[in-house]
């Protein structure tokens, strides 16, 4: 990585936490709001401080999907993928989504100011097919509400 990482911000979170048991969630939860998501230098300085295994930090990261290795987007847009949205054309949200962006789901475009991803499910069925850009609800969507509600936050 070009920028080295100031790894001194996590001084606070670790004196914060000291003798804390249980605290690599926390930890590594304060440390992604730090850096917006958790570089390897970061994992490896909270295995050091906690002395935990790399291999159990990873297998944390992993298994939580709030947790992201990767530099996210300004913007993230979540598209359901659930039953109710899946039958009232929720695929169509999701290509219409992954074209306007030019990603994949789970990328960042390289301009960094978006992220895409799909969820089991946002909650507001009734409002099948819905995405989110960052809090914000759209329900009842389709393709061209899709591409406007995007570049609206552009």
């Amino acid at each position: 990585m070009a920028d080295e990482l100031d790894l001194s911000k996590l001084d606070e979170i670790f004196r914060k936490h000291e003798g804390e048991d249980g605290a690599l969630i926390p930890v590594l939860q304060e440390a992604q709001q730090i850096y917006g998501y958790l570089p390897e230098d970061v994992l490896a300085a909270v295995g050091k401080h906690l002395h935990v295994s790399m291999s159990r930090i990873y297998g944390v990261v992993t298994f939580y999907a709030q947790f992201y290795l990767n530099p996210r987007g300004r913007h993230t847009v979540r598209v359901c993928r659930g039953t109710a949205c899946h039958v009232r054309g929720g695929k169509s949200v999701l290509n219409t989504a992954k074209e306007v962006l030019g990603i994949e789901d789970g990328e960042t475009t390289p301009d960094f100011n978006f992220s895409l991803e799909t969820v089991a499910c946002l909650g507001t069925c009734f409002l099948a097919p819905v995405m989110m850009v960052d809090r914000s609800y759209y329900g009842r969507l389709i393709p061209r509400k899709v591409a406007s509600i995007i570049n609206q936050h552009s």
